[in-house]
Formats: structure tokens, C-alpha cells, sequence
């Protein structure tokens, strides 16, 4: 009863019309026409979002602050409780996520860079939201990543349909991180929702590896997303110069970096490592030359634009735009398109809505919204 409950009043707040948003951009995708909006604006790079009811969105900022906006007014309020973080560099808030059979007063998941004996290591906690508070607050993991730079944290949040948490961590920006077991920095991580090591992880039980690592080898992966439909999960990555990735993650792998790159030095026409490939090290299912930085991942699954199913967006920093990738049946990129080219704007957080909406965070402060532009 209580879920027919929650479905119904869900349902209920979807039919409201959208009041006090700012058109900016409008344009046609795949025969699909679009209007972006803008919701909110606020100080600082709003870094996560996470829908914890159909119009309340729950937002990190990377200097360390939540806000909760509402998505019809565009009114926010400041969450209180967050803990303090290693705001540096590309350090500090990260991530937001709730897990799928998310209700209200539910366990909201958070990654940021804690701060640690001067140093920042990529954490994943959770904690409850208790009216404008945080409350419970639960550290599950903090990594062993630690460096002396400011950049490379990662981290985003993924869950499948069997109970898991999956969250990436950056090689720190020290390269050999990438190809040594014994740290957690250049990976992606697999727990249970409570923070325990799951007994299948691909290297339980070796003494010479981290065991809640999944997958190794990445750069430094700003983007993770599970499709609950092909049971796939995938990851985006910023290589070197000429070198962003996106992998197709299997247990256990290693996805190469640094020996193998598509990317060259900031520095000069040198490739980095010793070429493209290598037996045992896996090939990214597409790479970006030039890099676009990407900034977010989600898998498409929505309503509202029905031919977008199952495709990939991106928010591309570097290049400003909404990096669009159509996946076919094998797990393949056949088509890429870049959508607001023109909105000049760093994109950086991207989550779908429940009425199946794309709404994105931008460097500037904002909160935009890319919705399906129906006749008046």
C-alpha cells in the first residue's frame, strides 16, 4: 500500500506545469525538437545532483555547501550537515546519488575529497536528509589515493539492480596509480550499499590488491552510469591531450593508463605510454581527439525523448557542449552528436528526471533543464 502510495503521489506532482524558468536555448534532436531552461543560479561549481522527490533536487557544490532546489520555482534552501572537505584544485563535494528504490528518508550516497593530514583522498559516504539537515552521517570508504596534487579525484556514483555501489577514484595525477593494485587511485570501486566488500569482487582475497576494486587502469573517470536495461555498466573518462575514453567496464580488467593511451603529452606532440594497445589491456569502446573533458555520464532511458533511448550524454567542460552517443546492440558507438554548441557554457552534472527530462549543472552556478519543446 505504501508503494501505490508513493507511485500515486509521484505521478500526482508530474502533471505540474513548469513556472519561473528562463528559456534559453531551443533545437531539434533526432526529429526530437528541445527547449532548454535555466531553473536556478547560485554561487559556485554546483558538482552533483540527485532527484530525492519529483521536484526537489538535491545539489553539491565543490567548495562544500548542498543546496536543495526546487525544480518548479527554482527557489533553493541550504542543506545543512555536510562534513568539512579538501576544497583544492579539482578537489572537494563531489557526488550525490540515491539508489533506485530510493524513498524519502532513505540513504543518500556522497563522494568528496576529505581532507587528510594535509592531503585529499576520494571518500564515499552517506547520510539521511532530516528537513534542511543531514543526519546518520557514514563514512564507507575512505580511499587509499592520497598524492601531493590537487587533481584527479574522479568520483562519481553508479548502482545496479543487485544491491551494489559502484564510485571512481582518479589516478591522483600520479600516472604509475593507474597500473598498482595496492591503492585504490585509477579505479573503479565495487561495494555493498552498507560499505562491506562483496565476495565476487575480482580480487578478493589477493594479498597484493585493494579489494573493492572492480576495474583499474583509468586516468581519471568523471563519469559513471549503469544501464539497468543491457546490464552494462560505463564509464567516461578525461585522458591526456587527445585521449577522453569511454569504457565498457568488465570485473577485473585493466583499461591501460598509462602504458596505453590514444592521448599526448600537454606538453608536446609526444604519445604517452608505449602506444594504443597491448594483450590484456582493453580498447575504449570510443576516444575523443580533441578531448572534450567529460564531466558526467548518464544512460538514457527515459520517456520524452523516445528515439534517445539507451543512448549516452556527457557533459563535455572543455568544449562546451552536451555530448550525445548512440550504442547499438553489441555495445558499440556508431553515432555521436553535440548539442548546445552555442550555449557557451562548461557542462559539468547531469541527471535524468523522473517525467524523463535531462537536467544539467554548469561551472557558472546554474541549473538548466533540457526538456521536449511541445506545441502551445
Amino acid at each position: 500500500m505504501r508503494f501505490c502510495y508513493l507511485l500515486v503521489s509521484w505521478l500526482a506532482l508530474l502533471t505540474v506545469t513548469p513556472t519561473n524558468a528562463q528559456v534559453l536555448v531551443t533545437g531539434n534532436s533526432a526529429g526530437q525538437p528541445y527547449i532548454v531552461e535555466r531553473v536556478s543560479s547560485g554561487s559556485g561549481v554546483p558538482w552533483g545532483m540527485a532527484f530525492i522527490a519529483p521536484h526537489q533536487l538535491l545539489v553539491t557544490r565543490r567548495a562544500g555547501d548542498i543546496v536543495l532546489v526546487d525544480t518548479q520555482s527554482g527557489q533553493q534552501r541550504s542543506i545543512a550537515g555536510a562534513p568539512p572537505v579538501y576544497a583544492s584544485g579539482q578537489g572537494g563535494l563531489l557526488d550525490v546519488a540515491v539508489a533506485p528504490d530510493f524513498s524519502p528518508g532513505g540513504w543518500i550516497y556522497f563522494t568528496y575529497s576529505k581532507p587528510v593530514d594535509g592531503q585529499g583522498a576520494t571518500t564515499l559516504a552517506r547520510a539521511r536528509l532530516d528537513s534542511d539537515r543531514l543526519v546518520q552521517w557514514q563514512e564507507l570508504l575512505v580511499t587509499r589515493s592520497r598524492s601531493d596534487t590537487s587533481r584527479h579525484f574522479g568520483s562519481r556514483i553508479a548502482f545496479d539492480e543487485a544491491g551494489f555501489i559502484f564510485f571512481t577514484v582518479g589516478d591522483r595525477g600520479v600516472r604509475p596509480n593507474g597500473q598498482d593494485l595496492a591503492n585504490h587511485a585509477g579505479t573503479v570501486l565495487r561495494l555493498t550499499l552498507d560499505g562491506q566488500v562483496p565476495a565476487d569482487n575480482p580480487f578478493t582475497g589477493r594479498s597484493d590488491a585493494r579489494q573493492e576494486i572492480w576495474s583499474y587502469g583509468h586516468r581519471n573517470p568523471q563519469g559513471i552510469a549503469y544501464d539497468f536495461s543491457s546490464k552494462r555498466l560505463w564509464v567516461i573518462e578525461h585522458g591526456p591531450r587527445g585521449g577522453d575514453e569511454i569504457n565498457l567496464i568488465q570485473p577485473g580488467n585493466n583499461y591501460g593508463w598509462p602504458v596505453i593511451s590514444y592521448g599526448k603529452e600537454y606538453w608536446g606532440p609526444i604519445a604517452v605510454g608505449e602506444g594504443t594497445a597491448r594483450p590484456g589491456m582493453e580498447q575504449p569502446v570510443k576516444y575523443y581527439d580533441p578531448s572534450i573533458a567529460p564531466g558526467s555520464l548518464i544512460v538514457y532511458r527515459g520517456k520524452a525523448f523516445p528515439k534517445w533511448q539507451g543512448n549516452l550524454f556527457s557533459g563535455a567542460l572543455k568544449l562546451q557542449h552536451l555530448n550525445r552517443v548512440v550504442i547499438d546492440g553489441q555495445g558499440r558507438a556508431v553515432e555521436e552528436e553535440r548539442l548546445l554548441e552555442g550555449l557557451g557554457e562548461r557542462i559539468r552534472g547531469l541527471v535524468e528526471s523522473p517525467e524523463g527530462w535531462i537536467y544539467f549543472s554548469t561551472d557558472s552556478g546554474h541549473i538548466l533543464r533540457l526538456r521536449p519543446d511541445e506545441p502551445s
